[in-house]
């Protein structure tokens, strides 16, 4: 049928089918048809449903969730990839740190474990960041349709990616604080890494939340790549590492209190002679 409405067929048989059925009885009947259709009976009601969906906030959470759940473990191209960078990245940081964890005699050696952990999460965040945007873009487009169709609301959608999402980081983040927690050579004890794995843990979950949200937040994933980068960059430069966060130097504009243990403390440390005022308000511009 398509073959024969084509332009190629219209053409050599000069023929108009537009024009054919647009004289024919078949389309006055059909128009005849949709006027009776469209005009409601006497005596009838307008439609009425007591709720915008058919089914509760609940069951469609429920519905949302499985849905994601399976689409999820059917990507190995997403899934098994994240896991093999994930492995790939842990074994290079713990071999470049093998065994530094328990090395913090000096200044130096408290830095460069500060170091690693930095770069271990940024690394595998970014990654994070920028994978999970291709997903959430073509999930993006069959929740379209199906919230035209009134299947379900987009709260319900956003939980259950978001859920479904937690539950493969959680894995993730496991594997790579095991591998970096035992060649790194931190001391084994089970809160210590707890803590490491809750840190590193919510330190992911908000770089792939973040990634989901520039891609829900712009029209397609080039300009999502854009912005990503964009604000990557300020985190990476204000997170606290590259740039220290400087000392409570306001805080003597808060008390008098701790301008005079400042005051006292540096007459006690140089031995000096008790400081007259003039001399203490230019200790106090030294402190500022």
């Amino acid at each position: 049928m398509l073959e024969i409405n084509s332009p190629a067929v219209k053409g050599q048989l000069d023929v108009d089918f537009a024009e054919i059925y647009a004289n024919s009885e078949l389309f006055k009947r059909n128009q005849e048809l949709i006027k009776e259709l469209s005009t409601p009976a006497p005596g009838s009601n307008e439609l009425y449903f007591p709720a915008k969906y058919s089914q509760s906030f609940v069951t469609q959470c429920k519905a949302c969730f499985w849905k994601q759940y399976w689409s999820y473990w059917r990507n190995p191209r997403y899934n098994a990839i994240r896991f093999l960078i994930t492995i790939v990245i842990g074994v290079i940081f713990g071999l470049i740190f093998w065994k530094k964890g328990d090395k913090t005699h000096r200044e130096q050696d408290l830095l460069n474990l500060m170091g690693v952990m930095y770069i271990a999460i940024l690394f595998l965040g970014s990654t994070n960041t920028a994978a999970v945007q291709s997903v959430v873009a073509i999930e993006r487009t069959v929740f379209y349709c199906e919230r035209v169709a009134g299947m379900y609301s987009a709260l319900p959608y956003a939980l259950a990616q978001v859920a479904v999402e937690i539950i493969y980081v959680a894995i993730q983040t496991f594997a790579y604080t095991l591998i970096l927690y035992s060649m790194i050579g931190f001391h084994w004890q089970l809160e210590k890494f707890l803590w490491f794995y809750i840190f590193i843990l919510m330190c992911f979950m908000y770089f792939t939340l973040y990634g989901m949200m520039v891609i829900a937040l712009t029209p397609g994933p080039q300009i999502a790549a854009i912005v990503m980068s964009f604000i990557l960059s300020f985190w990476n430069l204000f997170s606290g590492f590259l740039i220290p966060r400087l000392g409570e130097r306001m805080s003597i504009y808060a008390s008098q209190r701790t301008l005079n243990m400042e005051i006292e403390t540096m007459e006690n440390q140089l031995r000096l002679r008790p400081l007259v005022e003039e001399e203490k308000c230019l200790i106090a511009m030294i402190c500022i």
